[in-house]
């Protein structure tokens, strides 16, 4: 079976407009759809900007984060098993993040 991952972008305001009931529903929602037999792997990424590393000149120079012209930032992200795309995308039409944000499908190679 096929490796897919599914990364998880989001305007990360609108989970802080959430109430903590809410909050607490989405947290139980993504938890039980990490269960599914299905799924290898998830992990929820730091709130930190993280690090960039680009080639400048032939040497290497790091900056803090991406800093891209989007709203959207990548929250995190899950592998699964799927027979094929169509499969892995039928997959993440069930994941709850739908709900919040964007999920982004890529076939993982070599598995």
């Amino acid at each position: 079976m096929a490796k897919y991952m599914l990364l998880l972008y989001d305007d990360p305001s609108g989970f802080a407009a959430l109430s903590p009931e809410e909050m607490q529903k989405a947290i139980e929602k993504y938890m039980a759809w990490s269960k599914r037999p299905y799924v290898v792997d998830s992990k929820r990424l730091g709130e930190d900007a993280g690090r960039v590393i680009r080639a400048n000149g032939g040497k290497p120079v790091t900056t803090d984060g991406p800093y891209s012209e989007t709203k959207e930032v990548l929250g995190g992200y899950y592998t699964i098993e799927a027979a094929n795309y169509d499969e892995a995308v039928q997959r993440a039409l069930e994941h709850p993040h739908i709900e919040h944000g964007t999920i982004e499908v890529r076939h993982v190679y070599g598995t």
